[in-house]
């Protein structure tokens, strides 16, 4: 017998969108930490918690970092450390270089539009007439 399909309630809803948005922007977020120079994967996954509240996990970060690499947007190199393991150390390329300015600027742009788009909803969300 087919279960009944089940409607997700509004918090889920709400949920998925936010972790789809968040899935959405993990790429120009890696290539922006990267923006200053050289890192390695968790100094990576620090400087996203640290700036950008994004927490991620180190089998989230890898996956994409290896495709940034094979997309020849970033370049790795292993570095031996002076105490402990070596680490593997990533940082943009020319094109990287280029994708990350392509990507902030629509971002900018796409932000800001939303930004005016959404100010009333913001401003008024405590004298909206509440639906029958």
């Amino acid at each position: 017998m087919a279960k009944p399909l089940s409607m997700p309630t509004e918090l889920e809803s709400s949920d998925k969108w936010e972790a789809q948005m968040r899935k959405g922007c993990l790429e120009m977020a890696v290539l922006a930490s990267l923006w200053s120079g050289r890192l390695y994967g968790l100094e990576i996954l620090r400087v996203l918690e640290r700036d950008s509240a994004l927490v991620l996990s180190e089998g989230t970060i890898y996956p994409i970092l290896n495709r940034l690499r094979s997309e020849g947007l970033v370049q790795s190199e292993w570095v031996e450390a002076e105490a402990g393991h070596p680490r593997k150390y990533y940082q943009l390329t020319t094109s990287g270089r280029d994708r990350a300015t392509r990507m902030a600027e629509t971002w900018t742009q796409f932000s800001a539009g939303l930004g005016c788009l959404i100010e009333p909803v913001l401003k008024d969300k405590n004298n909206v007439e509440q639906p029958l």
